[in-house]
């Protein structure tokens, strides 16, 4: 993956899709900020989707070039999705990663046939 330089990476760091926002996970927490580069006060910022779906692409990407043109050194800038390479949960942060996991670290579950077990409907504890 490319650097991104810290800068664009502070002034992103509270963009967030509304499905994250209540989790407090920002556009870069998810790893969705592909590239950014600047040319003559232009810059252009490729971001990555989890999903074709998201509902809410068209805020994230205005959100994301607004704060972008915030900057002093940017003048204007485009925000374009790309598809290549795909999103993968790699791209999460380590706090990103902690606050979806939904399941205990599988390290944390020696007998996973007994954790699945105890955790069915039904089960007692």
């Amino acid at each position: 993956m490319e650097r991104i330089p810290a800068r664009f990476l502070d002034a992103l760091s509270d963009v967030f899709d509304p499905c994250c926002r209540e989790k407090g996970i920002s556009v870069v927490d998810m790893g969705l900020v592909h590239a950014v580069s600047v040319c003559d006060g232009h810059a252009r910022v490729e971001l990555l989707l989890t999903s074709g779906w998201c509902p809410f692409a068209a805020r994230v990407l205005t959100d994301v070039r607004e704060r972008v043109e915030a900057l002093p050194e940017v003048r204007s800038a485009e925000v374009e999705i790309v598809w290549n390479p795909a999103w993968t949960t790699d791209r999460l942060s380590a706090s990103a990663a902690a606050k979806l996991r939904f399941l205990p670290d599988p390290a944390a579950a020696g007998d996973r046939d007994a954790y699945i077990a105890a955790h069915q409907p039904g089960s007692r504890p």
